[in-house]
């Protein structure tokens, strides 16, 4: 039983780790596409951009 419990823990870290490596590479913490103006999908609904507040069509703004 502890093996298998041990290597569910090490499955589950192994992806975590995997799935973070992109923020070891990320220049200054910065994220791109992550504005309304880059999702499809929140453009067709008019929403707006939960960092920056504008809307699909405006220019992105930095998140302050």
């Amino acid at each position: 039983m502890f093996p298998v419990i041990l290597l569910s823990i090490l499955l589950v870290l192994a992806g975590f780790l995997l799935l973070s490596v992109r923020l070891l590479f990320v220049k200054n913490g910065e994220f791109k596409g992550t504005c309304a103006n880059n999702n499809p999908f929140m453009q067709k609904e008019g929403a707006a951009c939960g960092v920056c507040g504008r809307q699909p069509g405006e220019a992105c703004a930095e998140a302050k």
